[in-house]
């Protein structure tokens, strides 16, 4: 019998060795992917790229958590196989917790129960619990439904081991989970633009921060991973996949425990696979639906306003430029939404920045873009905490993911488009549930326009999946 040897470097890669060149040939296939733009590239187009990304090189390069999907090529094609393992061997032992883990801690202010004992969910319970025993893994928790939370046991619990390092998307979510953390009485640090604290127990910082740092060349990501054991990566779809991949599989390869989470997985199998290979396998999912129904998130309706408009467009941009900048249309669409404002504190989402401003100079109401400092987007998104009737136009970039505001009643979509993602995310931002606040309006505005029109059928497959109830009005204006 033939025999193969697999390399195990460290956490995340491996190297195959003794195969002969046909069966490397044929772990190649197995994991390559095609990617969807690819046709659009002048290297796809010219011959000289086949539009794959590919997860094992013909020389047998791979990694430890898509081994499941080589194993049986090698083992039919007769090898009988050994390993090489290089990686330091650890042992992690963690006490499982209970609902009353933390009721030594208190909920902080603008909590729906602050100054109350905190007191964890069953599922929270049983997600913490699950990573304990999946040392590398990802789990599926709908938006509003305490990721962060999670995190900050899952960093506490590692402490005795050493330090963790928190991943997140934006420079928001970098400060609300700093919060959280400082209510657990961690002690925590964060690395992103103008604030870089190295050396603190657990950072946070944005994968954009890291990147930059990864390609210094002076040691600074040595000194910030001195001491870690474990990488945590929050709403792993915000990341683009080739960078999560080479951060995740080069400096921080070592990290024995690496656990994500997210609200929504990639939508692209390449990115699924790119996280799988990287972090681990997914071991569980909650599903926002069944939240509601517990009363842990608020119940929603989908309203789709389909306005009749002119066709003609010759491309999906020139479509979706009009519609989201005709004078007219915008004009009409701010009346209708402005109307919700006397239900309750409204959130607009848009894709434009010409288009937020356009709505604000129309409403009145407040506009937030990347633009706007970081300081004063948490400003605006805690006056929602205690104001009534307050109108806040953001772009789908910086309000779309993790931005904890609780106090949202009504929430339009303008032109979400057809990402899976963008859509089930976009609507979290309006399923918290506030003490005034179970049940949230959801406004999808769009088009009876060629592409709009195609866009819509795929969210309505989307608000069936997840269990959306939703109706669809059809509407004139000119």
């Amino acid at each position: 019998m033939k025999e193969c040897v697999i390399d195990i470097k460290d956490e995340v890669n491996v190297r195959i060795n003794g195969l002969d060149p046909m069966i490397r040939r044929k772990l190649v296939k197995e994991l390559e992917y095609f990617l969807p733009y690819a046709r659009h590239t002048p290297a796809f187009k010219l011959g000289r790229w086949n539009g794959m990304m590919n997860f094992c090189d013909i020389g047998g390069r791979t990694y430890i958590n898509l081994l499941d999907k080589l194993l049986p090529i090698i083992t039919d094609a007769g090898y009988s196989i050994s390993l090489d393992d290089k990686r330091i061997q650890h042992v992690y032992e963690f006490e499982e917790v209970n609902k009353d883990s933390y009721s030594h801690l208190k909920w902080p202010e603008g909590h729906t129960k602050a100054g109350e004992s905190i007191e964890l969910r069953d599922y929270q319970v049983e997600l913490v619990n699950s990573y304990f025993s999946n040392p590398q893994s990802l789990s599926i928790c709908p938006t509003a439904g305490g990721k962060t939370i999670v995190t900050a046991i899952l960093s506490h619990r590692v402490e005795p081991y050493g330090r963790t390092i928190v991943i997140v998307p934006t420079k928001d979510l970098v400060t609300q989970t700093e919060e959280d953390y400082i209510n657990f009485n961690l002690d925590v640090g964060v690395y992103y633009g103008d604030k870089k604290e190295i050396g603190k127990m657990h950072t946070i910082c944005t994968w954009q921060s890291l990147e930059v740092m990864n390609k210094m060349k002076d040691g600074t990501i040595e000194r910030f991973l001195d001491g870690v054991v474990c990488v945590i990566v929050d709403e792993v779809h915000k990341a683009k996949a080739d960078v999560l991949r080479k951060l995740l599989s080069g400096p921080f390869a070592s990290c024995a425990l690496r656990w994500g989470l997210t609200g929504t997985l990639p939508e692209e199998e390449h990115e699924r696979v790119s996280v799988t290979a990287c972090i681990g396998p997914t071991t569980g999912e909650i599903r926002a639906v069944d939240l509601q129904e517990a009363g842990h998130l608020s119940n929603c309706h989908v309203s789709v306003y389909q306005l009749k408009d002119p066709g003609g467009f010759d491309s999906y941009q020139s479509e979706l430029k009009w519609l989201t900048t005709n004078k007219e249309r915008v004009e009409f669409i701010a009346s209708l939404l402005g109307d919700m404002v006397a239900d309750g504190n409204t959130l607009i989402l848009v894709d434009r920045v010409q288009t937020g401003e356009m709505l604000a100079a129309i409403t009145g109401g407040t506009f937030i873009s990347g633009r706007v400092k970081a300081t004063e987007r948490k400003t605006e998104y805690k006056s929602i905490q205690t104001e009534d009737n307050k109108l806040v136009i953001a772009t789908y970039g910086v309000a779309s993911t993790g931005i904890n505001i609780p106090r949202i009643f009504n929430l339009a979509l303008f032109e979400p488009g057809k990402s899976f993602v963008r859509v089930i995310q976009s609507i979290g931002r309006g399923l918290r549930v506030a003490e005034d606040k179970d049940f949230v309006n959801v406004f999808d505005i769009t088009s009876t326009c060629k592409y709009s029109k195609r866009h819509l059928t795929k969210r309505k497959k989307f608000y069936r999946e997840v269990g959306y109830k939703f109706n669809i009005t059809k509407m004139d204006y000119i």
